[in-house]
């Protein structure tokens, strides 16, 4: 497999659209794929594409970490976004992201976020096999990433390294390093950076994200809202003395600062390149991947027993039931925290109207919701599931708060939807805003 050298290049999103297209030295850039429409694309990424810029659409649903097969429908979707962009390759996680269903008849249940697959052979056997079906179902190649966790799971066989070198040896697929992703492990679970990298088949590299975060009482969330800290710029220069990484990306999803910090934080990710290569000098490439092997069809009994295992962690974490043996329970409540906290932004992106109705009770109010209902769909689904819950008799005591949730409901699930148009929502947001005075 042919290496594709991408370069230098940033996380593109809606926010800072204008400024990465002003942003000079910027190679490629990486959209969440799902967040783009292939027969819509966003202006912005069509102009970048005209000039020459690479696209890399980089996944966050699939779920190849779980104990279900890849949905074909988000493969379809995932193939179609890489075609309209003209990308040389895809990007996804090693995590599983949902669970229950059929293997566990259960019903589904979704995380919001990427949680950790255990370092287990029947883990590695599931993700092997669900790592080469979604290779025959993509028009071009892909690289799978390493996650962030707050938690571990209790009896695993492999290290991270071990873990990815098996996956990208029996598999072929390539590797995406976060080495953000390798600090907040080393915070939050002990995890020695030098080690995992010294283990990786740095052969298999496809590219590296590099981001920034925070630590609060002795835990590092992965917030891709802060600048990048050094200790990460540190693994990515232990990284480069080891390898030559073909293309390093900035990424930033949220509190986005002003562009010329932003290219201030793109000057020190190609200054810890050069320290790298410095170190590095004249060393010998890795050496290339072996063929892959055939991999077996993981049994249904492994994966029956991953579905049992990752369905009791979710339930824990979202719908409130006994945290399973063996799991550090404090750092699991943070988990549990921290995925209801993400939920509760997410819904007010998605419906910025329930924020503005119910003003300061919106947080609390979610969070009270989040702790024993787990999201089964979307989240345009929970939001209105949230409302559903709140129009209850006995859960809200103004009237007016109640009226306007019980129109925000109907004008999106009724059988005749009141008008979308922008005059007539503006002229009932004005009156809404008229009457909280």
């Amino acid at each position: 497999m042919t290496t594709v050298r991408l370069g230098t290049g940033i996380g593109w999103r809606p926010e800072i659209a204008d400024a990465v297209e002003a942003m000079p030295g910027i190679d490629w850039v990486e959209v969440v794929a799902e967040n783009v429409c292939p027969g819509h694309l966003p202006a912005s990424l069509t102009r970048l594409r005209e000039r020459g810029v690479t696209v890399v659409p980089h996944g966050v649903s699939l779920g190849l970490g779980g104990a279900a097969r890849p949905d074909e429908r988000r493969l379809t979707a995932l193939a179609e976004r890489a075609a309209a962009l003209g990308s040389p390759l895809v990007t996804e996680h090693i995590a599983f992201v949902r669970a229950g269903g059929p293997l566990t008849a259960s019903p589904g249940i979704e995380a919001g976020h990427l949680l950790p697959v255990p370092r287990t052979r029947d883990a590695l056997d599931v993700l092997c096999e669900n790592v080469r079906i979604a290779q025959d179902a993509l028009p071009v190649p892909l690289a799978v990433e390493n996650i962030a966790a707050l938690f571990s799971w209790p009896g695993e066989e492999m290290t991270e390294g071990q873990f990815l070198y098996e996956l990208a040896d029996r598999t072929g697929v390539r590797l995406l390093i976060d080495v953000a992703n390798l600090h907040t492990n080393h915070v939050n679970r002990g995890e020695d950076p030098a080690k995992a990298l010294a283990e990786l088949p740095l052969e298999a590299l496809a590219y590296v994200h590099v981001a920034g975060g925070f630590e609060r009482d002795g835990v590092w969330h992965d917030s891709h809202a802060h600048p990048v800290p050094r200790p990460v710029l540190d693994i990515l220069t232990d990284l480069a003395s080891r390898v030559s990484p073909p293309g390093v990306l900035l990424e930033r999803d949220e509190n986005f600062p002003p562009p010329a910090e932003l290219e201030r934080e793109l000057g020190a990710v190609r200054g810890a390149l050069e320290a790298g290569a410095r170190a590095r000098g004249t060393a010998p490439a890795p050496e290339r991947l072996r063929e892959p092997v055939a991999v077996e069809a993981a049994p249904g009994a492994t994966r029956e027993r991953l579905a049992l295992a990752q369905t009791a962690v979710l339930s824990s974490l979202v719908a409130g039931t006994p945290v399973p043996e063996g799991f550090d329970r404090t750092r699991m409540r943070v988990q549990a925290r921290a995925l209801a906290a993400k939920r509760a932004d997410v819904v007010a992106k998605v419906a910025p109207e329930l924020p503005e109705i119910l003003g300061d009770a919106y947080r609390p109010a979610f969070l009270a919701y989040a702790q024993t209902r787990p999201m089964t769909g979307g989240y345009r689904q929970d939001a209105m599931t949230f409302v559903e819950q709140l129009l209850r008799p006995g859960r809200l005591e103004d009237p007016r708060t109640r009226r306007d949730l019980r129109e925000w409901h109907h004008d999106r699930s009724g059988p005749r939807p009141r008008s979308h148009r922008p005059a007539i929502r503006l002229a009932r947001a004005t009156r809404r805003a008229l009457l909280r005075r």
